[in-house]
């Protein structure tokens, strides 16, 4: 479900995230399913609960979780909130990709890129 990567350069709680993110937005986590609690899925990637709870914390933040007290964790049913994290993504990637063409990058090289990192998950 969740694994992790020690060469990635990013913290151990924002890959946990995008994980969770890509499994919720790819229907690999229905909505209302309940996520490993924070115990279980520390012990399963052995590193510290707080770790998970942060990553568990930020994507609630953000709509793609909520929290039932003494129940758990659930992916939210909010596809709108989802919905609106994707266009802001999509957005902030259009004003970077102009800002690259603008420095002389290539639209191939970027297309390329793209491939590439599609081509690494």
């Amino acid at each position: 479900m969740i694994s992790l990567n020690y060469r990635d350069p990013r913290p151990m709680y924002e890959q946990i995230k995008d994980s969770f993110i890509k499994l919720i937005l790819s229907g690999g986590i229905g909505a209302e399913e309940r996520l490993p609690s924070v115990r279980e899925l520390a012990s399963q990637l052995a590193i510290n609960p707080n770790t998970i709870q942060r990553a568990y914390r930020e994507l609630e933040q953000e709509g793609y979780i909520y929290t039932v007290a003494g129940k758990g964790s659930f992916a939210s049913q909010d596809k709108e909130a989802q919905n609106m994290k994707v266009k802001q993504l999509l957005e902030e990637f259009d004003a970077l990709a102009q800002r690259l063409i603008s420095y002389g990058v290539d639209i191939e090289s970027l297309i390329s890129r793209l491939r590439k990192g599609e081509e690494e998950q």
